[in-house]
């Protein structure tokens, strides 16, 4: 049996395998007509293929995928839709024109040029599409494909994953932009390749993503959550228990990755690589040796399980206790160790040396103590939902383990902010067996572990303690609550549609 990420992207010509029955498909039939119909309005002719990704949630396992750990998401039924079509040679201008069904975004233009540099300084809403673009080209050359002259694209983007919510709505366009691209040029390539290829497109934007996003946004299966393991990639389903459902509820504080990345997410990056360096040199690796040796967290947890044996203990943590000081690191204490400059160790990456730039001292006690511990919980989780405990008692533990990891990401990770901590304390408040920040954090959503039989009380419960006061101050529109908290069972992964 072919395992499914070695499956290329599937291909329909009708959207109920994707959006399966009743008023979802209906829904779906509305969007792709009305994204047809503007697509013609604008551009004077239809499109020759969709191509479409989910957003997802992360259940368990955050910021820990660009240490190398497997995670547990579930895609979303949220998704980006692009259609797409090659212009034909009599088409005087090779130009890439992306629009968007929602207004607000204004059309961009590009050239239709794989080499162009994507201006990080003039963040604009279609740089993510010229991601896709970019990497498509890099990927299909690597292949020894020819790709032709270079033509003119149309594109029409319809997403309703909210931006800024910790959903990954960047790697569903990401993804499902990269996957339009390959369409209208007629091929198709294995789910993990497609996984790997846009989490590489998704750096060009300046985030050093741990491909996560991409990987259950590619290769999801409707009713699972998958276990996602990285090097080489590869999905597991796992079955949630019966009788629970997942509550997505959004902070309403909007987590810019790409603008705050030099001190929020790429931080935590380079702060997590010179813990695993220092931990390699503490454990009998040369200076030289671990900085050119060690680039994640995982690539040292052998030595700190074979420290943490000498003190009757399996858990790499006992290292990380013992070895590393809980006072934030500066930069001379760093080097004294290293024996050179962080501008060298880290001259190959220019996010990198942005951080370094606005950072003046480094936690890394408390960023390993996070990646390590919750790596377990991650496999923990996995372990509980196999095992042949009842429904009940399975769904305490699975929130007993949201909680630790919420503490952990809040405390060791300080990747939380004043309106998530709201957010979780009401999600407990009303009867949530656990619940956690979701995605990077610093704004953004909290995912809550919920008895299915009480969902539509427990959404009511948020709307009067949460989401009213920011109604009446006119944060959002009553109207639009739907868009900020709703349950979601495990969805399908990426599609390409040609009707």
């Amino acid at each position: 049996m072919t395992r499914h990420e070695e499956l290329p992207i599937p291909i329909y010509s009708s959207l109920d395998p994707v959006y399966g029955d009743g008023s979802s498909l209906e829904e779906a039939q509305l969007r792709f007509d009305n994204l047809k119909s503007k697509f013609i309005q604008v551009f004077g002719h239809p499109p020759d293929v969709y191509a479409r990704s989910p957003g997802r949630v992360n259940l368990i396992g955050e910021h820990i995928d660009y240490e190398g750990y497997s995670v547990l998401p579930m895609a979303i039924r949220q998704d980006t839709i692009v259609a797409i079509r090659m212009k034909d040679d009599g088409y005087p201008e090779n130009l890439i024109r992306i629009a968007n069904v929602n207004d607000k975004y204004s059309m961009c233009t590009y050239p239709a040029d794989p080499n162009q540099e994507i201006d990080l300084k003039n963040h604009r809403w279609g740089h993510y599409f010229i991601c896709g673009y970019k990497g498509y080209h890099d990927f299909a050359k690597l292949k020894g494909l020819k790709l032709g002259p270079q033509i003119g694209l149309d594109v029409m983007v319809d997403g309703t994953v909210p931006t800024g919510s910790g959903l990954s709505s960047s790697a569903a366009f990401v993804c499902s932009s990269t996957i339009a691209i390959m369409a209208a040029f007629d091929q198709n390539f294995p789910k993990k390749e497609i996984a790997q290829l846009t989490c590489e497109c998704e750096q060009h934007i300046g985030t050093q993503s741990g491909g996560m996003d991409q990987a259950i946004s590619v290769m999801a299966k409707t009713g699972f959550a998958e276990l996602i393991d990285f090097n080489p990639i590869r999905a597991t389903d796992v079955q949630l228990p019966a009788g629970g459902s997942f509550v997505i509820a959004h902070s309403l504080a909007e987590s810019q990755k790409a603008v705050t990345a030099a001190t929020n997410y790429n931080n935590r990056v380079v702060e997590c690589r010179l813990a695993a360096i220092i931990l390699g040199i503490k454990l009998g690796m040369k200076p030289q040796e671990a900085i050119s040796r060690v680039k994640t967290l995982s690539d040292v947890e052998g030595l700190c399980v074979s420290f943490a044996g000498d003190h009757g203990s399996s858990d790499p943590v006992v290292a990380v206790k013992k070895l590393l000081n809980e006072e934030p690191y500066t930069t001379e204490d760093i080097e004294k160790i290293t024996e050179e400059s962080l501008q060298s160790i880290f001259v190959k990456s220019q996010s990198s040396l942005d951080v370094i730039k606005a950072a003046n001292q480094y936690k890394l006690y408390q960023r390993a103590f996070h990646v390590y511990s919750e790596a377990k919980r991650v496999y923990a989780f996995r372990d509980t939902v196999s095992s042949n405990m009842s429904d009940d008692e399975m769904l305490k533990k699975l929130g007993a383990l949201m909680n630790e990891s919420h503490h952990s990401c809040s405390v060791l990770y300080e990747c939380s902010c004043p309106e998530l901590e709201d957010l979780v304390k009401v999600c407990k408040d009303n009867e949530a067996f656990g619940a956690r920040l979701t995605g990077a954090g610093w704004g953004g959503c909290v995912v809550a572990l919920v008895k299915e039989s009480i969902v539509p009380q427990f959404i009511l419960n948020l709307k009067g303690q949460f989401y009213q006061s920011r109604i009446d101050k006119g944060v959002i529109s009553n109207n639009d609550l739907g868009l900020y908290v709703f349950a979601s069972k495990p969805s399908s992964g990426s599609a390409i549609f040609k009707f």
